[in-house]
């Protein structure tokens, strides 16, 4: 689904990406792993088309996009969830949810069943504020405005960031769920070790804008990639 092949991207004088290669394959979880500050969020933003790439190719599905909008992307299959959640606080989580609506044909406005049989807790609260949420609550909900763009590329940035566990086990088993329907590749970015390693099938570890180590989970040991964690 996803094929990033000698990604650059530079801020100003600076270079973040030094020629990235990454595969996400639909009905699997990729994750990307390394410490704050070594390119991760850079590369989703990249993939999502929030910034533009200095150099490189990128495939989804196989076509090649270029330089293409976010909003171009996101009505071709890329899902973005952003670390930090950016829901809208004054807008209530029914509005929140139809932000989403931006990328799909008139037709296909409405807020599908399986949004709440996913996230229970956004029907009961579909009326209140997305402010008036916490942190957990507003996280299911980004994830939720996110598939109902019906992503075939789902890109999730830290989604236990600041979450309390019980939550934390609830996203966890919504991503193994779109996992097994086996028409979605997911591109996990995750600090949290426990909970990227039992879910993840491959595995990318960044360090400096650079891919230092790629796997599957039976081709890797969990004391190398825990080693990527480290400063």
């Amino acid at each position: 689904m996803l094929e990033l092949n000698n990604i650059t991207l530079h801020y100003g004088q600076s270079q973040i990406l030094n020629g990235v290669d990454l595969i996400a394959e639909k009905g699997k979880i990729t994750c990307l792993m390394g410490t704050n500050g070594v390119g991760k969020t850079s590369l989703l933003k990249v993939v999502s088309g929030t910034h533009n790439h200095s150099g490189g190719s990128y495939k989804l599905n196989g076509q090649e996009q270029g330089m293409t909008t976010a909003h171009m992307l996101a009505r071709r299959g890329v899902g973005y969830v952003p670390q930090g959640r950016d829901i809208f606080p004054l807008m209530t989580v029914r509005e929140n949810m139809e932000t989403g609506f931006a990328c799909l044909d008139k037709a296909q406005f409405m807020v599908p069943d399986q949004i709440f049989e996913l996230f229970p807790v956004l029907k009961e609260m579909k009326n209140r504020r997305g402010g008036d949420l916490s942190g957990g609550q507003q996280q299911q909900l980004a994830i939720a405005r996110t598939l109902i763009t019906k992503p075939k590329l789902l890109l999730l940035d830290e989604p236990t960031e600041g979450i309390q566990p019980n939550i934390i086990q609830q996203i966890g088993n919504v991503i193994s769920f779109l996992k097994d329907q086996g028409d979605m590749a997911i591109l996990l970015v995750e600090q949290y070790f426990e909970f990227a390693y039992n879910l993840a099938d491959y595995f990318y570890a960044m360090r400096r804008g650079n891919i230092i180590l790629e796997g599957s989970k039976p081709n890797l040991k969990k004391i190398q990639l825990l080693s990527t964690l480290s400063v």
